[in-house]
């Protein structure tokens, strides 16, 4: 079998453009079938000396070939290396998208910002169980056997005790544990069984305990038109209004005035009365339960909705708004639009 020369390997080679076709080549010059195969088979036949000299002739012919298609395999993967960084090249000096900042839910903002107040004004923050024991949410705040807030349309019960229906428990933990000059909040959930426009079977409350020997009506009063004025940033007007809990007397309920523009609330003036909080001066029998003597100290205490906080500071009209994960709405909120712009779907 005659072979061709080395000159025309080569230029087939180098006409190669593809890994693939590469292979391919390889594969007709070494295969079973091929032109060099054949002829090394065909050397067997040879007389010795004449097999010695076509031997050399082949295994030189072999050896160019195979240099000249590694040489050549190396280049072809060099382009396909250097046109596929071509492809996927990035221009570092276009200016990056915008990174997606993440923003506190308007509850939990509300929340931080109420406590961060009450901390400049000289509270502490207590915490506590939300599963509770009928004696620390109930009996310890005069809410007896037979009082409508223990009845169970209101009230989570548990087997081993119940869902925390206010924050005022961990009050009179913190009585019974810590010295009688107290002053503390203690923010949380709270669980009602309670769902429409205005209220959820969960929400948020922070409740606020003093207990000093000085403590009196005009220090609460005072307390409370600072919070709410540092709060909404502006002058307020407050009215109390006499009312009854079990574990204050006396007892206040309080209004925040406004006025309405277009449906919504503006808190200025006093033409409208919006309830916002309660309060009062704790009970004696609470005082005297928790082994601090009424006659050398009084408390006063005072608790409000952080929802219904957010609903007056963004002008929400449905509590149940602020959870349904609209992330639109809700980071629109955060960034402190108002609600006059802003439309839910």
């Amino acid at each position: 079998m005659s072979l061709h020369s080395l000159e025309q390997y080569l230029g087939v080679i180098n006409q190669v453009l593809t890994l693939e076709d590469l292979y391919a080549l390889k594969q007709k010059y070494f295969g079973k079938q091929s032109e060099l195969t054949q002829a090394i088979r065909q050397l067997s036949e040879l007389c010795a000396e004449e097999r010695k000299e076509k031997g050399e002739k082949i295994h030189h012919l072999k050896k160019m070939i195979l240099e000249a298609l590694g040489k050549k395999e190396e280049e072809l993967k060099e382009y396909a290396l250097n046109q596929k960084l071509l492809q996927e090249r990035v221009d570092v000096t276009l200016p990056c998208a915008p990174v997606r900042k993440g923003f506190l839910h308007p509850i939990s903002e509300v929340l931080w910002d109420a406590v961060e107040i009450f901390q400049q004004m000289g509270f502490s923050w207590v915490d506590g169980p939300e599963v509770e024991t009928n004696f620390y949410n109930f009996d310890a705040l005069n809410v007896t056997e037979g009082h409508p807030a223990r009845a169970e349309q209101d009230t989570f019960y548990l087997p081993y005790g119940v869902l925390r229906t206010q924050t005022s428990p961990v009050q009179i933990r913190s009585m019974e544990k810590m010295s009688p000059a107290l002053k503390i909040i203690s923010p949380g959930r709270v669980y009602r069984s309670d769902h429409d426009q205005t209220h959820t079977p969960m929400f948020h409350q922070i409740e606020g305990l003093v207990v000093s020997k000085e403590a009196n009506m005009a220090e609460l009063k005072g307390v409370l038109q600072v919070f709410l004025e540092k709060f909404f940033s502006k002058s307020v007007s407050l009215r109390f209004r006499p009312s009854f809990f079990p574990f204050t007397e006396p007892s206040c309920e309080v209004d925040i005035g406004y006025r309405k523009e277009d449906e919504n609330i503006i808190l200025e003036g006093d033409s409208h009365w919006l309830e916002i909080l309660g309060c009062g001066m704790v009970h004696q029998q609470i005082l005297t339960r928790c082994n601090i003597c009424p006659q050398t100290y009084q408390g006063y205490a005072f608790g409000m909705g952080v929802e219904r906080l957010t609903m007056l500071r963004y002008g929400i009209q449905d509590i149940r708004e602020l959870y349904k994960n609209h992330q639109t709405w809700l980071s629109n909120l955060s960034l402190g639009y108002s609600l006059k712009s802003l439309s839910i779907s």
